[in-house]
């Protein structure tokens, strides 16, 4: 198992960040994508990846229904989003510019 997102592809990173808001069922995970990219998801895309974070432990898979499975950031998986946005803006900080302007992002999500 890893431990953080520094193996991770773009596209699973994103998936994380999709399920740090809240854990979702498969097709919200590719609707909010899909919104994301501005282009379709794919299926085959898609639920790879998912179940390759699942067998990472980062994400945990639960039943809502027989044909519904649900999708939830674990421990290891929020550890891994801050990882990886510590790490981003370690290095994009680099000036007082910068970090205000990240100061800002975050006040407008509070």
């Amino acid at each position: 198992m890893r431990t953080g997102a520094r193996d991770l592809t773009a596209f699973q990173k994103n998936i994380l960040v999709v399920l740090a808001e809240e854990p979702r069922y498969g097709l919200a995970v590719k609707r909010e994508l899909e919104e994301y990219y501005g282009e379709e998801v794919n299926h085959g895309r898609l639920y790879p990846n998912l179940d390759d974070l699942v067998g990472e432990g980062l994400v945990e898979k639960s039943e809502l229904d027989k044909r519904t499975n649900q999708y939830a950031l674990t421990d290891a998986g929020v550890e891994a989003v801050f990882d990886d946005l510590s790490w981003a803006l370690g290095k994009f900080i680099a000036n007082d510019e910068r970090a205000e302007r990240i100061r800002e992002i975050v006040a407008a999500n509070e």
